[in-house]
């Protein structure tokens, strides 16, 4: 999971589906989503499903894992602190 922030859900949106758009290839990767918080208009999420750890990991250490993350870096925020979140799928692949 990581979470992202902004009051412009138009950006996120379109550095989500341009990401995923990217990421179809990558083996292991079976899926991710975009939600959209409930409490927060502007707090998203973006989970990703992977066949395995190793997949995963293999990926993350890969040349080309930050380049292609790269659109969504810049809505990136630390974890809200309430003990959980209700959320939505806003997106998803």
């Amino acid at each position: 999971m990581v979470y992202q922030s902004t009051a412009r859900a138009d950006a996120v949106r379109e550095a989500y589906h341009l990401v995923s758009r990217q990421l179809r290839p990558v083996a292991g990767l079976l899926g991710n989503e975009l939600l959209r918080s409930v409490a927060d208009p502007a707090g998203f999420v973006v989970v990703s499903r992977w066949t395995d750890l190793d997949a995963f990991q293999e990926w993350e250490r890969g040349a080309g894992h930050r380049d292609t993350t790269a659109p969504l870096r810049p809505f990136q925020c630390t974890p809200p602190l309430s003990p959980f979140g209700v959320y939505q799928v806003d997106a998803a692949y």
